[in-house]
């Protein structure tokens, strides 16, 4: 199974756009976020457009253009990020195999369809109580902890 990574991609880039941001007054371009995930920039725009569309952020054209959080990190919670990104089912669902008239099949697949279902309504709630500025406390943390311990590792991004 492929696995998706543009929920966390999206998360790791909006963290940076605030750690950006903070630090400079000014916004990140598709290329500069695109470094960042080591993506192409126009994967950067497509995805930034939904999150622009319900109002996360904002973009500005031409020199010293760029992306920049529109909203306080509070306000923004993981699930909103989902769902900016059209993400229907946070887990994938399970690859059934399909014999036709199976009791066994359709008893398998009840259960399973069951339990994701009931999977996916936890991890929305959770989602939905975690924000952004929890990520952003927990990264300032990290990168605290880091330069007390003197290492080479604290820095923004390690790739």
């Amino acid at each position: 199974m492929k696995r998706d990574d543009r929920l966390s991609n999206t998360l790791h880039a909006l963290l940076h756009m605030d750690d950006h941001q903070c630090k400079t007054g000014a916004p990140m371009t598709s290329e500069m976020l695109a470094a960042c995930l080591n993506t192409n920039p126009v994967v950067v725009r497509r995805t930034m457009a939904g999150l622009r569309e319900i109002g996360v952020v904002t973009s500005v054209r031409g020199h010293g253009g760029g992306w920049r959080l529109a909203r306080d990190l509070k306000d923004v919670t993981l699930l909103t990020v989902a769902e900016a990104l059209g993400e229907t089912s946070l887990l994938a669902a399970p690859r059934l195999v399909d014999h036709d008239g199976c009791l066994v099949e359709a008893a398998v697949t009840d259960a399973l369809a069951d339990a994701h279902a009931a999977a996916n309504a936890i991890l929305a709630a959770r989602f939905a109580e975690v924000t952004l500025a929890d990520l952003a406390d927990d990264f300032r943390r990290r990168m605290a902890a880091h330069s007390h311990q003197g290492t080479s590792h604290g820095r923004l991004h390690a790739s």
